[in-house]
């Protein structure tokens, strides 16, 4: 089935299955590079209450509605002006989560879903390959959706496919990329088994560029999950890091990461070296972030915020950031981000003691890691990318350099 008929048929389910998931109506616009005030669904709405019963994968706390964390001496409070529905503070190497809300809501994650797309699609299709667009391979990309400008009768390379994905949130960049993959069908599947390995079981993927579409959920935990696995790959690093480019035909592109660029009032974060950020009617604004400062590195995901300030998205990540980096060491951590099933399963069966929490053993960086790192953050890139990526190339190495706390293997593995 084509995806416009899919989307048509899922019109019609979407009255059934939206109060369940505390919905607005959905099947809207995305517009991810636009000032973002109060969004339509809230204006409509109140926002329903959380789940009585959700996901514990990570910590028994992480299943409880409202907000967790356990303050120890010196730590500061949370920040009190946080309307987030849903929202997620985590160290991205040891995987502690540092405090969270409603971390399981199964919510609509807008093109924060695009962090799966390119984790599961990445490492498929080389980079160098160049590609002629065909007609029917944007037939059904949807109505008013963020795109770079990919041209039918046109030929990229999937390196520039890649950065209309990232900097433009380009669904015609995905609808193409999908259609190399095997098609729209097929990367919804693989994007779903790759979730599922991930163990980010909130999610449920219907359409690979994050579209509102019925039954299309994920979560903050989810999202923040997958973020950092994406981080383990240096091309996910880079792309996301990445604040200009050039685009065939397009001239100079530019992320609409606006904690990035500091775009639309708001001055750059200091250190932030990406995620993803996505907005659509029924999703709200939604944004992840991953930033370092002092050599602790920290994953933030917001999802919908309730409040009229403007990017109030980006905001309220700047003050999870700011409240994570100043209460790191200083709080108990009320859950972890769990390794994929695959490192699960290989960690379980490899013997030596489990000293981190729940159980998974511990990792610090090694010498080789840290002077890579320090070696890295020493040439500051020429071009668009700036300091962001030489956050991303050198912090975040430790990651891909397999100090990861579950398994040291899997990244190596995976990258």
């Amino acid at each position: 089935m084509r995806t416009t008929a899919r989307k048509a048929a899922l019109v019609v389910a979407a009255a059934s299955l939206l109060p369940a998931l505390g919905g607005a109506p959905a099947f809207a616009d995305t517009h991810d590079d636009k000032p973002q005030g109060k969004n339509s669904a809230t204006t409509a709405r109140k926002h329903p209450d959380p789940p009585a019963v959700m996901s514990t994968v990570g910590g028994a706390r992480l299943g409880v509605a409202g907000t967790q964390v356990s303050l120890g001496t010196g730590a500061p409070v949370l920040p009190k002006d946080l309307t987030a529905r849903s929202w997620v503070v985590a160290d991205a190497e040891s995987g502690e989560v540092l405090a969270a809300h409603n971390p399981h809501w199964r919510l609509a994650p807008a093109s924060t879903l695009k962090m799966l797309f390119a984790d599961t699609l990445l490492p498929k299709l080389p980079k160098a390959t160049t590609h002629k667009v065909s007609a029917d391979e944007l037939a059904d990309v949807g109505l008013n959706s963020s795109v770079v400008g990919v041209e039918e009768d046109m030929t990229y390379s999937i390196h520039d496919l890649w950065l209309g994905v990232f900097l433009r949130s380009g669904n015609d960049a995905v609808h193409v990329l999908s259609a190399l993959n095997g098609g729209i069908d097929k990367t919804v599947q693989d994007m779903q088994a790759h979730a599922e390995e991930l163990q980010a079981l909130d999610t449920q993927v219907v359409s690979p560029d994050g579209y509102d579409a019925a039954g299309q959920v994920s979560s903050a935990y989810d999202l923040t999950l997958i973020a950092r696995s994406g981080l383990q790959k240096k091309d996910f690093r880079e792309y996301s890091a990445t604040m200009t480019a050039d685009f065939p035909g397009k001239g100079q592109i530019v992320t609409t990461n606006r904690l990035l660029t500091g775009d639309f009032g708001l001055d750059p974060y200091k250190g932030l070296a990406g995620v993803k950020n996505g907005s659509t009617t029924h999703a709200g604004a939604t944004f992840t972030g991953v930033a370092e400062r002092g050599g602790r590195v920290l994953l933030v995901t917001v999802m919908n915020p309730e409040s009229e300030e403007n990017n109030a998205v980006y905001k309220e990540t700047e003050r999870l950031l700011d409240w994570g980096f100043a209460a790191a060491g200083k709080v108990t951590p009320v859950g972890e981000l769990v390794p994929p099933k695959s490192a699960a399963l290989d960690d379980t069966m490899a013997a030596g003691p489990s000293n981190g929490p729940s159980g998974t053993a511990s990792a610090t960086p090694g010498p080789a890691a840290a002077a890579a790192a320090s070696a890295t953050r020493a040439q500051e890139p020429s071009g668009g990318v700036g300091t962001a990526l030489a956050v991303a190339g050198g912090v975040l190495i430790a990651l891909a350099a397999g100090v990861f706390v579950v398994n040291r293997r899997w990244p190596s593995r995976r990258s």
